[in-house]
């Protein structure tokens, strides 16, 4: 077998670039697997040099259904690389083996994918290859008993994959057209106004804290008396408290009305929202 044929063979059976390929074949005498070696080591060390870098791109897939939704964020350097062809393979890929084991991220690293190798493995040999620092970022899995779980996802690159992606989970016996249409525009809503809970109390507390900081230093040299100082304060933390739980956001699709009423207009006496969650890349 000619040196060429080597460093084709090669390349297919890693998916590493020519002159990687070539020099391989090189060090290694001739031997494709040890080639293959050679390179797999190259791969971790090059990998492990790209990981000091920012990585705000990628997309967030969603795989599963109504009962149960899962969803997790892979990120990259550049939106380029986000499109690539063999990136979306391995994130397509990695979107059901995220579902399989129920966004366990120690579970999932070991997983072994459809070329035996594990997904740590694979995450190597991608980085190796596209030349950009990737990384799993954060996932869920959405799964309750006696709920119906709505997804939307919002600037699509392809199929299961986007930019932005809600899984919503409502509890009720009721499975109506309106039950249904409330859930998906629900998913939309939480999409465009993202909640940071499902009501003021499930705020979390460092949130708060970090907020009314906020609103202290921006009342700090207003002059104003320290009774009405603490008036404004409180008013802008109720506000904040509002805009940013779900119940008691405005209504995307009917702005003068909050969620919470949308769901005593619904006259479904069962309908809970159980849970939800929004992601976004670059966030």
């Amino acid at each position: 077998m000619s040196d060429i044929e080597k460093i084709k063979k090669l390349r297919q059976s890693t998916g590493a670039g020519f002159k990687d390929c070539s020099s391989a074949i090189q060090e290694a005498n001739g031997d494709i697997e040890k080639a293959a070696e050679i390179l797999r080591v190259k791969g971790i060390s090059k990998a492990s040099k790209k990981m000091s870098r920012e990585a705000n791109e990628g997309v967030i897939a969603v795989s599963g259904d109504e009962s149960k939704t899962s969803i997790i964020e892979v990120n990259c350097e550049t939106d380029f690389v986000a499109k690539n062809d063999d990136f979306i393979k391995f994130v397509k890929e990695l979107s059901e083996i995220n579902y399989d084991c129920e966004s366990d991220l120690n579970k999932i690293k070991s997983f072994k994918m459809k070329n035996s190798q594990t997904v740590d493995e694979n995450l190597v040999a991608i980085i190796s290859k596209i030349g950009e620092k990737i990384t799993l970022g954060k996932s869920k899995t959405v799964s309750h008993k006696n709920c119906f779980n709505f997804k939307y996802l919002h600037t699509v690159v392809k199929d299961n994959l986007s930019k932005l992606a809600v899984v919503v989970s409502l509890e009720s016996s009721d499975k109506s057209e309106k039950f249904k249409i409330f859930g998906k525009q629900l998913a939309m809503h939480i999409a465009a106004s993202n909640p940071l809970s499902l009501d003021v109390d499930g705020i979390n507390n460092d949130v708060i804290k970090k907020e009314e900081e906020l609103v202290a230093e921006e009342l700090k040299n207003t002059g104003k008396p320290e009774n009405i100082v603490k008036k404004i304060s409180l008013g802008k933390m109720n506000k904040f408290k509002e805009e940013n739980s779900l119940l008691n956001q405005a209504w995307v699709m009917e702005p003068k009305k909050k969620v919470k009423d949308i769901l005593k207009d619904l006259n479904i006496p069962d309908l809970k929202i159980k849970d939800f969650f929004r992601l976004k890349i670059g966030e």
